[in-house]
């Protein structure tokens, strides 16, 4: 193979049409616009949602909910997923970023008590869930909030 002989794949080069450039084209003097009208003009056609002048959907439903910019939300963590640690391990939420666990630690770190902890560790966290901490405790880690 020689560098003049490449060529593109089949199908993976498409054409431009060049609108406006002849009756032959089957594209010239309208460029398939049709004839007049909102949608044959520059800059022309609705915005989105627009239901010609109708009250739009939007506007007939009504408004619900609230976001509190103020509240805290926090990352959870699984006890099924601390007992990849060994016994004994101090668990920081510096340990949980380094080892993958949580990748976005958000406002802090709540420790639910999902799964099955084998190991005792000590667990520091902001928050811990009541069966977190029964299962934690029970067995022979201690908790620490933050």
């Amino acid at each position: 193979m020689k560098l003049h002989e490449l060529s593109p794949a089949p199908g993976s080069k498409k054409t431009r049409n060049r609108v406006g450039r002849g009756v032959g084209s089957g594209n010239g003097k309208t460029s398939g616009k049709g004839h007049k009208g909102q949608n044959a003009r520059s800059g022309g056609g609705v915005r989105p949602g627009f239901e010609g002048g109708q009250n739009p959907l939007y506007r007939r439903l009504p408004k619900r909910g609230f976001n509190n910019p103020f509240r805290t939300e926090y990352a959870i963590v699984n006890l099924g997923d601390l007992s990849q640690f060994e016994a004994g391990t101090e668990v920081t939420p510096e340990l949980l970023l380094q080892s993958g666990i949580v990748k976005n630690p958000k406002d802090g770190i709540k420790i639910l008590g999902n799964g099955e902890l084998t190991v005792g560790l000590t667990v520091k966290a902001n928050k811990f869930s009541q069966s977190a901490v029964e299962k934690i405790q029970a067995a022979g880690g201690k908790t620490e909030v933050i």
